[in-house]
């Protein structure tokens, strides 16, 4: 028996060859499957005598279940150099009236003329429907 599923893939951003992709069902024998994305964004912590700020979204995840987002962005220019900021949120957090948000932290990529990283933590914005 074949059962019709469509979706999306998205680029897990290694280079590697061991690397993998998340598949991301929105249909399943013919029912919708919506799915979310949340904004990010904020400032990391100073080191070496400046910070950076960051802003994106994160990748979609299905929506009424028990989920997680994964997330990658650049930071804005500071001291004439960039980091990458990747990871994954923590799990939903409900909003006492409907909706709900993440949490994430974590530390960016070494990078600089005088090599450091930076450290970074926020939430979420409420989940925006993206299917």
């Amino acid at each position: 028996m074949k059962i019709p599923v469509t979706g999306f893939i998205i680029d897990s951003g290694e280079d590697d060859s061991l690397h993998s992709h998340k598949l991301f069902i929105t249909s399943w024998d013919g029912s919708s499957r919506q799915t979310h994305i949340h904004s990010i964004s904020g400032m990391t912590t100073v080191n070496d005598g400046h910070d950076h700020q960051y802003v994106n979204w994160t990748a979609p995840a299905p929506t009424g279940v028990p989920h997680t987002h994964n997330y990658r962005t650049v930071t804005f220019v500071s001291q004439g150099h960039t980091h990458t900021i990747q990871g994954t949120t923590g799990p939903a957090i409900a909003l006492p009236n409907g909706g709900h948000y993440h949490v994430f932290e974590g530390v960016t990529t070494v990078d600089g003329r005088n090599p450091h990283s930076h450290g970074y933590s926020g939430r979420t914005g409420v989940d925006v429907s993206s299917m």
